[in-house]
């Protein structure tokens, strides 16, 4: 399901403080090659899982998102052991996308648009290593594209600070999708506080910056409405 239906309020709070980030100048050729019907997949982590799957769903181009876990093993890929910070995973997401409508490029301008890479282990309150700004990179090409565009920001100024993204390589069995109650988790929980408060502000703010790479069904803006 959609998640047009379910937004209709939250806090008006910016992800991070910044200006608008620059287009990336470096792409993947893979994008470029791709032929009509093909996909792609990217994998990140930037805080909550929840807050990513609800912002790139938005994206047209993007096919699919799910939540899971990457950078640990298979055996502690579940809520209670990675909630411990000690399974060396981080709440991440899947993203399945189309390069002729999206590219992984412009997938990482609205992923540093929409967290704050310049906090260690952090988002907000959410403190721990499972909460790390991380881009899992399934190739070669996909990390050097990566390094480039945090060299392109870092140089820009344009952020409270330096990234500190760390780029992990990943092989695609290696991400662990997480139990079923944790998809699309914005959409189906809008009377949670923290969904609320913390992923809503930035799901306005992707509708806001990225107008023009909206899906069809989603409005190209919403105003969040103050809670009472």
């Amino acid at each position: 399901m959609g998640l047009t239906s379910f937004f209709g309020g939250g806090c008006d709070n910016s992800a991070h403080a910044a200006a608008e980030l620059p287009r990336a100048q470096v792409e993947l050729s893979s994008d470029k090659d791709a032929k009509a019907g093909e996909t792609r997949t990217a994998i990140f982590a930037g805080g909550c899982f929840w807050c990513v799957e609800g912002v790139f769903d938005q994206l047209d181009g993007v096919k699919d998102v799910v939540s899971g876990y990457a950078g640990g093993t298979k055996e502690s890929a579940n809520y209670k052991a990675v909630c411990t910070g000690d399974t060396g995973h981080a709440e991440a997401v899947r993203i399945t996308y189309d390069p002729g409508k999206i590219t992984y490029a412009e997938l990482l301008r609205v992923f540093y648009t929409t967290h704050d890479p310049t906090t260690l282990n952090r988002q907000g309150n959410d403190a721990g290593t499972q909460y790390r700004s991380a881009i899992f990179y399934l190739n070669d090409e996909q990390k050097k594209v990566a390094e480039a565009y945090i060299a392109q920001i870092d140089k820009a100024k344009v952020l409270p600070g330096p990234v500190v993204t760390t780029l992990e390589p990943l092989k695609p069995e290696a991400f662990y999708v997480a139990e079923d109650y944790h998809q699309n988790y914005v959409a189906c929980n809008m009377g949670n506080p923290y969904v609320r408060a913390v992923a809503l502000p930035k799901v306005y703010k992707t509708r806001e910056v990225f107008k023009d790479k909206l899906k069809k069904d989603q409005p190209a803006q919403a105003q969040p409405q103050q809670q009472k």
